[in-house]
């Protein structure tokens, strides 16, 4: 992940529309967009082309926030110029700093040089006009629009089991990754596809019909898709134990594999399903039911929302109509068996089967008929599968295949690959009944949360149904918090008590440095603090004004990584430098009346920005804590 601090390269602009009945609205909408290292390089461009007359984009130019041992608060790196301009780094630096602080003598104050670097010091009184803008939440993230149509396609559970934690770390990603595209001017369709159909809905089935004597979800009060649950875990223990007595007959454990009866079973109620069996798909429609009103409630629980769910059962005959279009093309080939193929081996992969020669489906049947749906109902430019490094093969071959047929979406499809969750203890596995189900985890985080709240001795004013809704914004921040906070590329272990700490780079330190920006200003009255924009600054006043004027950046380079954890470190640091400010300067005993509005205004922002970019993490942030 690059450096959110430094790395200002990945700029996107308003576009400035002069055909608009509005068009100072749009110009004033781009320069509240550009963060100060934008105007730094757009600066620093014009600058040099009225120097050397020469033509110099903005994004040619390095930006970097300056190191705390030198002084400045901003970096031009001048060794990627200086060989174009046939100038030395230390001749092309001072003209660059003359002529910048000649022509933007408001903006920028002075400038320092150290061999290639170029030191710029901002003017106090940018931060302090930044500060009396006074932008409210939803103003902070950037609502312009690019007119780009993106699909989010995350969570995508089987119906033979509960979601589970690693579900939790691809609903949270694509949930959030939705929202901070969404900020950034995109419209965004949040979807979902639930596969609810193939041989391990089956297993589940077969085992019910085996196991079930006719028992359902309220007969045994319990929540639906766990009920269904346990009998996948069923299935896999009758299975074993069934290889096991045919090994002992005389089989191979290969041979045994295909032979066990309860195998059998569930290949011949897979055929049966695709044929329409009415017994077999009342069966499948009352078992998929309950699982349905089971992820409902967990959906609602943690705030996750779609707006179209597909079903693998609706979809994966679109996909036939692929195979045989294929077929017709040459791109794929059938065996002597029926099964169809392509050959990916002039690719670097090897031959892939899109259906089985008993003409039933594989995953990749249903992707193909699904992507071409979309496109038909959205018209998407890009098409984010959130889904896990394990399938990075599959949608390698999903993409290809595509391009392959002459599909003009082919190039949208984008798989964000995340890593898998571990625990301690190590790897889960659904089959073993070894995995930590998601509202487990989510009453887990919850009796956390209570049990160090409690500790901290610092909620004896709030009443029983505050209390729940505390407990619930500390307990499921934390799971989000922690989830999110790793980039998406890596894999990671899960601690739950390590989750939820006061003091750490968790939500709870977050949560609880906006709660206190908060009772600041209730102390103050929550008045529209102004400061005096010719009053200096401290040098903690000045790093966290640094600091919080790069949040609409930040918020960009997350959105162009799709990468959460560039918020989660950003707004982390932010709650960490407020606290470094705050141990420093009193606020309310401020030396002077003109230094204590100051002060409230940069609580008042400080916590507008954390609500924010908390906001785009799907984690709520309380009044009080």
């Amino acid at each position: 992940m690059s450096n959110i601090f430094t790395d200002v390269l990945f700029c996107q602009y308003a576009t400035i529309d002069y055909l608009s009945p509005l068009p100072l609205f749009h110009y004033i909408r781009k320069k509240l967009c550009m963060s100060l290292a934008e105007k730094i390089k757009e600066a620093a461009a014009k600058s040099i082309e009225e120097l050397y007359k020469v033509d110099v984009f903005a994004d040619d130019i390095v930006v970097s926030q300056t190191k705390p041992e030198f002084e400045g608060d901003y970096t031009i790196v001048l060794f990627s110029l200086v060989k174009r301009l046939s100038v030395s780094p230390v001749v092309f630096g001072k003209e660059l700093g003359d002529a910048m602080v000649a022509t933007h003598p408001g903006f920028i104050k002075d400038y320092n040089l150290i061999k290639g670097f170029l030191n710029l010091s901002i003017h106090d009184k940018y931060f302090t006009e930044f500060l009396n803008e006074n932008i409210s939440t939803d103003d902070l993230h950037l609502q312009h629009s690019q007119g780009r149509k993106v699909i989010v396609e995350y969570s995508s559970p089987n119906t033979n089991k509960p979601l589970h934690l690693g579900h939790l770390r691809n609903i949270f990603l694509g949930w959030s990754v939705s929202e901070i595209l969404k900020a950034t001017g995109n419209e965004v369709t949040k979807t979902c596809i639930v596969n609810d159909r193939g041989i391990h809905i089956c297993k589940s089935m077969i085992a019910w019909q085996r196991f079930g004597n006719g028992a359902e979800p309220s007969t045994e009060d319990i929540k639906g898709d766990h009920f269904v649950g346990d009998y996948y875990v069923r299935f896999n223990d009758e299975y074993k134990k069934q290889i096991a007595d045919l090994v002992e007959q005389g089989l191979s454990k290969e041979e045994a594999e295909k032979e066990a009866p309860i195998m059998k079973d569930t290949q011949q109620m897979l055929v049966d399903w695709e044929k329409g069996k009415p017994e077999v798909k009342e069966l499948w429609n009352n078992m998929n039911g309950w699982v349905y009103a089971g992820f409902d409630e967990t959906y609602k629980r943690i705030g996750i929302d779609f707006k179209k769910t597909y079903y693998e059962s609706e979809t994966y005959l679109r996909g036939r109509e692929f195979v045989e279009s294929g077929l017709l093309q040459g791109v794929f080939y059938k065996k002597e068996d029926g099964s169809v193929w392509i050959d990916l081996t002039d690719e670097g992969l090897d031959e892939k089967l899109v259906m089985r020669g008993d003409g039933t489906s594989v995953y990749i049947t249903q992707d193909l008929g699904l992507a071409h749906q979309k496109y038909e109902e959205f018209g998407y430019d890009q098409s984010i599968y959130v889904i896990a490094d394990e399938q990075n093969y599959h949608m390698k071959v999903l993409k290809l295949i595509l391009k392959k047929l002459g599909m003009p979406y082919a190039d949208g499809i984008h798989h964000l690959s995340y890593g898998m969750v571990e625990l301690p203890g190590g790897r889960m596995k659904s089959r073993e009944g070894t995995v930590v189900d998601a509202d487990d985890m989510i009453d887990e985080m919850i009796s956390i949360a209570a049990k160090h709240t409690e500790e901290s001795d610092k909620v004896k004013d709030f009443n029983e149904d505050e209390l729940k809704e505390l407990y619930d914004t500390i307990g499921l921040g934390a799971l989000k918090f922690f989830l999110l906070r790793v980039d998406p590329k890596k894999r990671m272990i899960f601690n739950p008590e390590e989750s939820i700490d006061f003091h750490g780079f968790t939500a709870t330190f977050i949560q609880y440095t906006h709660a206190r920006i908060k009772s600041i200003l209730r102390k103050a009255g929550n008045k529209n603090f102004k400061s005096e924009n010719n009053l200096p600054l401290e040098k903690l006043e000045k790093e966290l004004l640094l600091l919080l004027e790069q949040y609409r950046m930040v918020v960009k380079q997350s959105a162009m990584e799709l990468n959460p954890s560039v918020i989660a470190i950003y707004v982390f640091q932010v709650a960490k430098q407020f606290n470094a400010f705050y141990t420093e300067h009193s606020v309310m005993n401020a030396e002077s009346e003109e230094k204590k509005n100051l002060r409230l205004a940069i609580c008042r922002n400080t916590a507008s920005v954390i609500k924010s970019a908390m906001q785009l993490l799907g984690i709520k942030v309380p009044e009080k804590m």
